[in-house]
């Protein structure tokens, strides 16, 4: 078995048989190869998204809103990748397959992004110009390669080094093993993303696209090598059932099973469940949902160890109780989609910074989208500041052992984010009427007396935004879920990161098609001193304050956390309360 010494008879020289041990897989030996792989992979992947706005507008003659289109657009498919490869893990390739898979398909993306930059018929030639469908055919098809490489990479990876390292006997010391292994992973993910914001976007900057997008390529090579030549030493878990599966056999059967009847009130023995377990009917709450797990012939669609033979056709209730966690909880998950539009506001900043003063000394200046880095470090210090001071303080005084309530720091996340946006409208005021002052209206790329320091304060915000409701997102969805669904909340988190970037998607076309009406400048026209990018942030303003206030009224549907908390598990398995801010687990969700 893998993870455990065995010995292979082979024959010696003189023809007897000699004992040879076979190298013991998994362990601490094979994290420099997963860990290299995830670090290469996001400084790869971040490296080009935090630039690719200029790249689109300058080498692809995109106006800004095409350009923030494709950009939301990529985002989006990168965040429904990474369900799609979690799926194919879990139930048909295993995770070693889909990590390889996605790293060979991050690093052809990469290399087919590298090559647009080089071969002078993959772009426009002349200013104006617009991209041929060849063209833009092989800038779309990296996109769609990397997205397919981050699918593969994201949700397999971290698992995937677990698997390396757990073992069946739960001691002091592997957990202790497991635990440096997430301190190291998580800080590889932080310090990534950070040089992918700083230094590989200096290096665009100074160097041009042709050296800043072949480093990326060559790192993502890199993570391909170093994650394949580890392969003889890694513990290899074969796929299993997936837990998406179960969500879909139950709604099926249970469509399948609306003719049927409930069955008596306090009859034993109707409802199909875990052996041994205690709880044998479902609740109430989203009855139709029962019919699933309703017995209608014990012979014909049970096993005799008690298993169903026909999953299709009956399900347990911890089926049902499953699905029924997931429903309850996607009037609040579906909330967290506007703050994904407003955090994920990347582009635009971009071109507001490139017009601005961003000197810190006569012979430096800040690359223009490097200010997204001050939304990492708000959120890094202010986790560790809430962490470690203000908990303790506030559990005191509250007596809740978080500090304060989930619901409440994701309602905090969502009124912080209005501020941003708030903020980012005053200040791109503020732009546009020293430029016109200036007597630049009709240079949209000309320098404005204004320092790019005042981008600094939105960013932060979003930052501390960010801080407050995705991390307090993904603690709600782990408090309310069974170990079993653990993996659920990180996945929630990306397939809403997902939606909200297609919505920030269609806000921008709706603005540009509806404000260029009759002639007019749009109000996110490429020229920016033209166009009226304030009011793009007054819109995102108002709608984040509407989801706000249907936050408010989500959250008093719901009701009380702990009595919301599903009380159907069998007793072996424990709601997870696990605290997400302690875990580490930070730089996994921060969206650059």
């Amino acid at each position: 078995m893998d993870g455990f010494p065995e010995k292979r008879k082979m024959k010696n020289q003189k023809g007897g048989l000699i004992a040879k041990p076979i190298i013991r897989k998994g362990g601490l030996k094979t994290m420099p190869f997963i860990i290299a792989n995830e670090t290469f992979e996001k400084v790869a992947t971040y490296g080009l998204l935090a630039n690719m706005i200029i790249y689109l507008i300058t080498g692809y003659n995109m106006d800004s809103a095409t350009g923030a289109n494709v950009l939301f657009i990529w985002s989006a498919v990168s965040n429904f990748t990474p369900i799609l490869g979690a799926f194919l893990s879990d139930s048909y390739l295993g995770r070693f397959r889909v990590i390889a898979l996605g790293s060979v398909a991050s690093f052809l993306g990469g290399t087919l992004l590298w090559l647009t930059t080089m071969l002078p018929e993959a772009k426009p030639t002349q200013r104006g110009e617009q991209a041929t469908a060849v063209q833009l055919s092989m800038l779309f098809g990296a996109f769609a390669l990397m997205s397919i490489g981050a699918g593969g990479i994201r949700p397999c990876s971290l698992a995937f080094g677990a698997d390396q390292l757990d073992k069946e006997d739960n001691s002091p010391e592997n957990a202790r093993v497991l635990q440096t292994f997430f301190n190291l992973y998580y800080a590889s993910v932080g310090v990534s993303i950070m040089i992918s914001v700083t230094a590989f976007v200096y290096i665009q900057d100074k160097l041009g696209f042709k050296v800043g997008f072949g480093i990326p390529a060559a790192l993502m090579f890199l993570a391909a090598v170093f994650f394949l030549f580890g392969s003889p030493l890694y513990v290899k878990v074969k796929a299993n059932k997936s837990l998406f599966t179960g969500f879909i056999q139950t709604a099926v059967v249970a469509f399948k099973n609306k003719h049927l009847a409930f069955p008596p009130n306090n009859t034993d023995g109707w409802y199909h469940h875990r052996k041994g377990s205690k709880f044998v009917s479902p609740t109430d709450k989203l009855r139709w949902l029962n019919k699933a797990c309703i017995i209608r012939n014990p012979d014909k669609y049970l096993n005799r160890d008690g298993f169903a033979s026909e999953p299709w056709k009956l399900c347990r209730v911890e089926q049902v109780e499953e699905l029924k966690a997931l429903v309850k909880v996607m009037p609040l998950w579906s909330t967290g989609i506007m703050i994904a539009v407003t955090i994920s506001q990347h582009s635009f900043p971009v071109l507001q910074a490139r017009t601005m003063d961003r000197k810190v000394t006569p012979s430096f200046e800040i690359p223009a989208a490097s200010y997204g880095a001050f939304a990492i470090l708000t959120l890094t210090i202010w986790v560790g500041i809430y962490d470690r001071i203000l908990v303790p303080l506030l559990a005191r005084l509250t007596g809740n052992p978080r500090g304060i309530g989930l619901k409440l720091r994701m309602g905090i996340g969502l009124f912080l984010s209005c501020l941003a946006m708030a903020v980012s409208a005053i200040v791109e005021s503020k732009r546009r009427e020293t430029a016109i002052a200036q007597g630049l209206l009709e240079k949209g790329n000309a320098l404005v007396n204004i320092s790019a320091m005042w981008l600094v304060p939105q960013h932060c915000l979003t930052g501390l935004s960010e801080a407050f409701n995705a991390i307090g997102q993904i603690e709600f969805y782990y408090s309310q879920f069974p170990k079993s669904m653990s993996s659920i909340g990180v996945a929630l988190f990306a397939l809403g990161m997902g939606f909200g970037n297609l919505l920030g998607s269609l806000i921008v076309e709706v603005v540009d098609k509806v404000s260029s009406r009759g002639g007019r400048d749009s109000w996110v026209a490429s020229n920016l001193n033209k166009g009226r990018y304030d009011y793009y942030y007054w819109l995102l303003t108002l709608l984040s304050v509407a989801n706000l206030l249907y936050f408010i009224v989500c959250s008093y549907a719901y009701g009380n956390c702990e009595e919301q908390r599903s009380k159907v598990w069998d007793e072996t398995e424990e709601v997870n309360e696990v605290d997400i801010s302690k875990s580490k687990e930070l730089p996994l969700i921060v969206s650059v």
